[in-house]
């Protein structure tokens, strides 16, 4: 009996204490720090290695915050048009491995600093919920400006999420590869509650944890985190996604995305890469993740409706 009396005060304290991270820590959730420069350098050697020019571009988003990041064009523009989305506590400057392969298959690209990321405005990440509504004013930006014959989406991470949910109310968007994205900000949070160890941690022991923190992060962020699904996002709309995830991806693991999978209501593929970790699938499969993506976006290129 005492021992039972210990394990239960030991399991009481626990749930405690991971109730008082998830309020501490919640808030923060939607305040990322900028975590990683702006990669000058690489960026301009990536420019003289595909013959390409960039073009700053500024979008006013719906609520006034300022969106500030590039136009790439190509020598040979192929009509085609990209848009990359980072991952969180990075800029634009993050996708610039995505940004070469695609520069020489000639399509232009979109690259933009996330709100409260980079060079961009506002002080609060919401992880899809107000980016998708960002996307759309980018796209309309775009189109009163260029000729723009097809529409795609690439995003790593936090923007694989956000490119997703951008699609479900962008439906310029024709299709979207998502590596590593989340299903859902609650889902993700057992991860990260369960420490990158197991959800299953996070969905019991640390469960006060995720429930606090993400009270925390709507009341800090003015939004509803069961809004940003992904998951729900491709069952809106029928959009052509290539979901991409590493089995070592302990941050956020395959079963996030074999869940959108599983829900995408369109042409779906999911590409599972032994031995990748979170976000890495290209610095490990560079050539077959170049030929996969740019394959997938050729067999979506049909003329979008306007």
């Amino acid at each position: 009996m005492r021992r039972l009396s210990y394990l239960a005060a030991f399991t009481i304290c626990l749930f405690l204490l991971s109730a008082v991270v998830g309020v501490v820590v919640g808030p923060s959730i939607v305040h990322p720090k900028n975590l990683n420069p702006e990669r000058l350098q690489q960026t301009q050697a990536m420019l003289e290695h595909t013959r390409s020019v960039k073009q700053d571009f500024e979008v006013n988003a719906p609520d006034g915050v300022i969106l500030r990041g590039w136009k790439v064009r190509p020598l040979n523009p192929n009509g085609d048009w990209v848009l990359l989305f980072h991952g969180v506590s990075d800029n634009r400057t993050g996708m610039l491995g995505a940004a070469e392969f695609l520069l020489r298959h000639h399509f232009s690209l979109v690259m933009m600093d996330s709100r409260a990321h980079g060079k961009s405005g506002g002080d609060t990440a919401t992880f899809g919920w107000q980016e998708r509504f960002d996307t759309h004013s980018i796209v309309q930006s775009l189109d009163a400006t260029e000729q723009v014959r097809n529409l795609y989406a690439v995003g790593v991470s936090m923007g694989a999420a956000i490119a997703l949910d951008s699609a479900a109310v962008e439906p310029q968007i024709r299709a979207v590869v998502a590596e590593a994205p989340f299903a859902s900000l609650r889902e993700v949070s057992y991860d990260y509650a369960g420490l990158d160890i197991s959800p299953w941690i996070g969905k019991t022991i640390f469960r006060p944890g995720s429930y606090f923190g993400l009270k925390q992060v709507a009341k800090a962020g003015n939004f509803d985190p069961d809004e940003v699904s992904p998951e729900q996002a491709v069952a809106e709309r029928a959009f052509p996604v290539l979901l991409i995830c590493g089995t070592s991806d302990s941050r956020i693991p395959c079963r996030h995305a074999e869940r959108i999978y599983r829900a995408a209501k369109g042409p779906k593929q999911l590409w599972i890469v032994k031995g990748a970790d979170h976000a890495a699938v290209f610095g490990l499969v560079p050539r077959t993740y170049e030929n996969r993506v740019v394959t997938f976006f050729t067999e979506n290129s049909q003329p979008a409706s306007r």
